[in-house]
This record gives structure tokens, sequence and C-alpha cells, in this order.
């Protein structure tokens, strides 16, 4: 929701609140990006992700994906589909 210049280590940091599963507010942030626009699209993606927005990238799907499956699947079974990632 908003992006910050810190001074002092000459970077941006992009903070962001929002609602998980279980109705909670929470927020999160990232900081050291070079560039505005970098804080910005971090910050983008990660609403679209916690939105499960259809306007993310292919990359972040998949992300997603991968980490649902890996908790739902044996270890051997991951170790064998992690190849198709």
């Amino acid at each position: 929701m908003s992006v910050y210049k810190d001074t002092k280590s000459n970077t941006w940091r992009a903070v962001y609140r929002y609602t998980d599963w279980k109705g909670d507010r929470k927020q999160s942030q990232k900081r050291g990006f070079a560039t505005k626009h970098e804080a910005q699209s971090w910050e983008r993606e990660q609403l679209n992700k916690s939105k499960a927005d259809l306007n993310m990238t292919f990359g972040s799907f998949v992300k997603i994906h991968s980490e649902d499956m890996k908790s739902r699947i044996k270890e051997n079974t991951w170790h064998t589909k992690k190849t198709r990632y």
C-alpha cells in the first residue's frame, strides 16, 4: 500500500497490509529495493497473491501451487514432481 525511501541506506521499502484466511489483519514489509518501481512491483505481486487474483504472474502461481502441493504429498513424491516445476 505504501513505498518509502530509506534515507540511511538509500534504498526503498515496501509495506502492505492484508487480511489472512482467518480474517485477521496482517502487515508485511520488505526492504532493500534499488528503485521505487521494484518496490511497487513487489508490493503489487504480494497483494495479488493474498487476494488470489488472476492478474498474478505465472511464476507466482507456480510457487504458490508448489508450496501447497508440497504440504499435501509424501516426500518422495515431492522429489519426483519437483523436477517438473
